[in-house]
């Protein structure tokens, strides 16, 4: 035997890859088969839930439109989106035609509640010093979906209002706080904001600070709706012509609505009149004259929001014998002293530009809060001009 032949027949031999066992080959093709299977399955599974999902739609769609229980959702969901900067959205649920109804009965009812004479009397606030009160104590609040505090203000009379500090935009509350030395702040009246572009700086109504007009977009002989203190620190809410307010001796105060207790009683009866989920700024006074700042957040995990009857009742709660409604939504901020923000604003571009904000000091009659709009024409004020 040639060994050169014989070495390289084993070499050759040992090259070639071995061949599979029938066993093998039929493994395998069990094993494609399974594969195939499993893809066919996941493909029927996939479609079995798309109709699922389609038949559940269809159902949800008639709970919706055609169920007493469905109908006040879609009109929640509605009421939800009218608070948000994507109001347009919630004519896809109720329709153009019976959102401009809704929108129209809101505000034809808020208007009558502001219209019941408010007769209680507030006790005049002896100065905290002398009762050894903190002039300001903070409180937790919480329900069904919402969180957020109350701000209890035991001296009405330390409060005042603040506006920005320079013509043609709003300020953060936060910088109204720190830059007049205030202990706290709260968020106060709306403003223009035509295409969610406003920029803070045109106040909607009126705007009174230290007993003076300082914003009037109404005209005296034209009734607005109005939140604020007056000089003996009695909380003044309600429908009023500008005259009578200052006829009231109003010394602080902001157009917003609407009044939800007066005279100690609630005027929001349900939750389905409750404007919807939104985070929440409150103003209210208990008997004994201290002014409660209600915060709730919302549009968030922790919080979602509250609708005015639930702001309603935890004020009532807390005693407040008045209360009413202020810009809320990402207007919404507690502000501590140096500017900290206590809550979680809501507006995913940070803290928003105001034209007002309820401040409290240690000693407000050494504070000046200048009038920046004295001398401009509300009519030819630009809202998205910076």
């Amino acid at each position: 035997m040639n060994p050169e032949r014989s070495s390289a027949g084993r070499s050759t031999a040992r090259s070639l890859p071995p061949r599979k066992s029938a066993q093998q080959r039929t493994g395998r093709r069990k094993q494609q088969k399974t594969q195939r299977r499993r893809k066919r399955s996941f493909w029927r599974t996939l479609r079995l839930t798309a109709v699922v999902m389609l038949i559940m739609s269809a159902f949800g769609a008639g709970w919706l439109f055609f169920t007493p229980s469905g109908t006040e959702m879609r009109f929640l969901i509605a009421d939800t989106l009218i608070t948000t900067r994507h109001r347009h959205w919630a004519k896809y649920v109720i329709g153009q035609e019976e959102l401009d109804k809704r929108v129209a009965a809101y505000w034809k009812k808020f208007e009558q509640m502001g219209e019941e004479e408010s007769t209680l009397e507030i006790k005049k606030p002896a100065p905290v010093e002398e009762e050894q009160k903190p002039l300001i104590e903070y409180k937790t609040v919480s329900g069904k979906g919402y969180s957020g505090y109350l701000m209890i203000v035991n001296d009405p009379t330390k409060i005042r209002i603040a506006v920005p500090n320079r013509v043609g935009r709003g300020e953060k509350v936060s910088s109204m706080v720190e830059r007049t030395g205030a202990l706290a702040g709260v968020n106060a009246g709306g403003f223009a904001d035509p295409n969610w572009k406003g920029n803070g700086f045109q106040p909607i109504g009126v705007v009174f600070a230290d007993g003076k007009l300082y914003y009037d977009g109404v005209g005296k002989n034209r009734r607005t709706q109005i939140v604020g203190i007056d000089n003996d620190g009695k909380m003044v809410a309600g429908n009023y012509k500008v005259d009578e307010l200052l006829e009231m001796g109003v010394k602080e105060g902001v157009t917003f609505q609407p009044r939800m207790i007066v005279n100690g009683k609630g005027q929001i009866k349900d939750h389905a009149d409750g404007w919807g989920i939104a985070p929440r700024t409150v103003m209210g006074q208990r008997e004994d004259g201290a002014i409660l700042f209600l915060i709730i957040d919302g549009r968030q995990t922790h919080s979602i929001g509250a609708d005015l009857y639930d702001c309603q009742q935890v004020m009532l709660e807390n005693g407040a014998v008045i209360a009413a409604n202020l810009d809320g939504g990402s207007s919404t901020v507690l502000v501590e002293r140096g500017g900290s923000i206590k809550n979680s604003p809501a507006s995913q571009y940070g803290e928003r530009y105001l034209p007002s904000a309820f401040l409290v000091f240690e000693h407000p009659e050494q504070v000046t809060i200048k009038n920046i709009w004295e001398g401009l024409d509300p009519s030819q004020i630009d809202p998205s001009t910076w």
